[in-house]
């Protein structure tokens, strides 16, 4: 058997859509933790929950303490389960995300996710677009673990190299994303990259970033195995 690889995931832009439900977790979230609507919110775009949450209390002039974050945390997950319903109606997976997954789980590849949003969210946005299934988000990395997206990229290698009790090497583990930071992030934790169009930044982007492969989506599974494993990937692992 060739060694384990491991593929992680970034959610938004990547494997789904659920625009503009994004900003509506949010504001339930702020409302029902600090008791005042929210009037304005931080950028989103290749961040994670923890640093968006932060710079969304100042800009609210709301206090920015730890338990104010994790009450916000709790209350992001109840919103988001709350619009599981409205998720399946105006988001959609995102084209050849579904059979990518499922191919790779096919192939033993193990999978998580390394997302900036929180796993409550993850799970409610995975689960309404019908992607959680062969994810173990277990073992992912998400926006509270910490504000540089590297760190949760070494997080989620940790918990899957504990939970499955062998090692994953540099060469086997690859993160896709749609944006720069997810680029960067695989990199800093010295892992390989494989950027997906998708999202707000083209092909041209993503290359000038620094991704170890690009693609316009994820329709060709071929072609994903390839970017990912290149000549090391076999039929069967």
């Amino acid at each position: 058997m060739a060694e384990p690889a491991l593929v992680l995931w970034d959610i938004d832009a990547t494997l789904l859509t659920i625009r503009p439900l994004g900003r509506e977790i949010h504001a339930a979230a702020f409302a029902a933790t600090i008791g005042r609507p929210l009037r304005e919110r931080a950028a989103t775009t290749g961040r994670t929950e923890r640093a968006i949450l932060l710079d969304t209390l100042r800009l609210n002039d709301a206090p920015t303490d730890e338990r104010t974050l994790a009450a916000l945390y709790e209350a992001m997950g109840r919103a988001a389960r709350a619009l599981e319903g409205r998720m399946r109606e105006i988001g959609r997976p995102l084209p050849g995300a579904a059979a990518a997954v499922a191919g790779l789980a096919a192939d033993r590849v193990t999978q998580s996710v390394v997302t900036g949003n929180l796993r409550s969210v993850t799970e409610a946005k995975l689960r309404a677009m019908d992607l959680a299934e062969h994810l173990d988000l277990t073992v992912g990395g998400y926006g509270d673990d910490g504000l540089d997206r590297a760190v949760l990229v070494r997080r989620a290698v940790a918990r899957a190299e504990a939970v499955y009790g062998q090692v994953f090497g540099p060469g086997r583990i690859v993160v896709v994303g749609d944006t720069p930071y997810d680029v960067q992030g695989a990199h800093d934790a010295g892992v390989r990259s494989v950027a997906v169009a998708t999202g707000e930044t083209t092909a041209a982007e993503l290359a000038a970033a620094g991704a170890d492969a690009v693609l316009p989506d994820l329709t060709d599974l071929a072609a994903f195995r390839h970017a990912a494993f290149g000549s090391i990937w076999t039929a069967r692992w």
